[in-house]
C-alpha cells in the first residue's frame, strides 16, 4: 500500500515542489497541501494521512502548534517537520510536542522520500546536523535523563529501551516475536503511564536504564 502524505508549508513554490515530487513517487500518495495552520487544523483531522509534512514558520504563527494540537487526535499520524530552523529550543519544542522527525529544508528531495519511509515504518529521520544537535544537548544536560518509570511492565521497559536505541517498530516487532499492532498497543500504554505525547519524550525524560537486565522480557 501507498503511503498518504500530507503538506503544511506557507511557501507556494517550494510546497508545489515537494508535492508534486511525492505524487510522481512511487509508493506514495499525495492527499492534501496546507498554506496556513488554521486550514491544516481543522481539515487535517478528516483526512488522517499516514504521515504530515509541517514547517515551523507559517506566517507568523508555529507549526509546532499543528503538531501539538493534531498529535493526540491522530496518534498514528507521524508528523516530521521540515525547517530551516537549526536550533535547540526549536528541535526539542518539536519532538516534545510530539514530532517523530525533523529534517532541513536543503536535504534533497530523494532523502525526503527516504525519510518519510522511514518515519511511517516507525523510525525519527533527522538530518545529520539536528543529530548532533539532539547527541550535544544530552551530553551537556546529563542531568535531564533518567527518571526511571517503577509503573511499567517488563515488556514496556524491554520496549522502551529499544525506542531508546532508535529501533522501528517493525524492527522492534521482529525483534519480540510480536505483531505490529500488538506493539502500537504496547506504546499507547507507556505514552498513558509516563504521561507523554512522543516517543521523543518519553526516550529524553525516561530511557534508557543502564542498571536494569538487558534480557528480553516474558511473553506479552
Amino acid at each position: 500500500m501507498s503511503i498518504s502524505v500530507s503538506i503544511v508549508e506557507d511557501c507556494s513554490e517550494l510546497r508545489s515542489i515537494i508535492a508534486e515530487w511525492i505524487a510522481g513517487a512511487d509508493g506514495f500518495r499525495l492527499v492534501s497541501e496546507y498554506s496556513n495552520l488554521e486550514s491544516a487544523l481543522a481539515d487535517l483531522p478528516r483526512r488522517r494521512p499516514d504521515v504530515v509534512l509541517v514547517d515551523i514558520n507559517l506566517a507568523g504563527r508555529s507549526g509546532i502548534t499543528c503538531v501539538r494540537e493534531l498529535k493526540p487526535q491522530m496518534p498514528e499520524t507521524q508528523f516530521m517537520m521540515v525547517t530551516v530552523f537549526e536550533d535547540s529550543d526549536h528541535i526539542f519544542d518539536a519532538l516534545t510536542a510530539g514530532a517523530s522527525g525533523y529534517l532541513l529544508k536543503q536535504e534533497p528531495l530523494d532523502d525526503l522520500l527516504a525519510a518519510i519511509r522511514l518515519v511511517h515504518a516507525g523510525g525519527s529521520p533527522m538530518s545529520i546536523y539536528i543529530a548532533r544537535k539532539v547527541v550535544q544537548w544530552f551530553q551537556a544536560k546529563p542531568h535531564v535523563a533518567r527518571k526511571e518509570p517503577e509503573n511499567l511492565s517488563a515488556r514496556e521497559r524491554e520496549i522502551l529501551r529499544l525506542l531508546a536505541r532508535g529501533l522501528a517498530y517493525k524492527e522492534i516487532a521482529s525483534d519480540l516475536g510480536l505483531s505490529g499492532g500488538t506493539i502500537n498497543t504496547h506504546i499507547q500504554r507507556i505514552y498513558r503511564k509516563l504521561h507523554v505525547g512522543s516517543r521523543g519524550e518519553a526516550v529524553a525524560l525516561f530511557a534508557p536504564f543502564p542498571s536494569e537486565p538487558q534480557a528480553p522480557a516474558g511473553p506479552g
